[in-house]
């Protein structure tokens, strides 16, 4: 079983949080998530956020402290993830993001925090995200 080290934001602004939706044709296609991605071998974490936040949203982002880890076991996959949730923030002057190589994005309130839209790996840190959220 290979288990990937993936690093996600979470990227707040006016009380609204940043989701991507999975594209059709991935693992759990169509669940949103916490926009991030794949840590590269020898890769630092934050620079693997801001990357993959560049490449997916287009955004760039000024990548802050941890806010929680995770591991997660797909056995439907065979494989496991660790995630590293960081809090981040859009730089100023940066563009709204956009659904470059995600199906769809979108701020969200705390409403839109429903644990059976996300992928399993994500649901432990949707209680932090709604104590930010207030």
């Amino acid at each position: 079983m290979r288990t990937d080290i993936v690093a996600a934001g979470i990227v707040v602004e006016r009380g609204n949080i940043l989701l991507s939706r999975r594209k059709k044709g991935t693992h759990l296609a169509g669940r949103w998530e916490f926009p991030g991605g794949k840590v590269e071998p020898g890769e630092d974490p934050r620079a693997a956020l801001r990357r993959e936040l560049e490449e997916e949203l287009g955004i760039l982002v000024e990548v802050g402290e941890i806010a929680d880890v995770t591991f997660h076991r797909y056995d439907d996959a065979d494989k496991a993830v660790l995630l590293l949730f960081f809090h981040a923030v859009r730089e100023p002057g940066s563009l709204e993001p956009q659904a470059i190589d995600v199906a769809e994005v979108k701020w969200a309130g705390v409403e839109a925090l429903d644990p059976a839209e996300f992928p399993p790996a994500d649901v432990a840190v949707l209680t932090k995200v709604r104590a930010l959220l207030g």
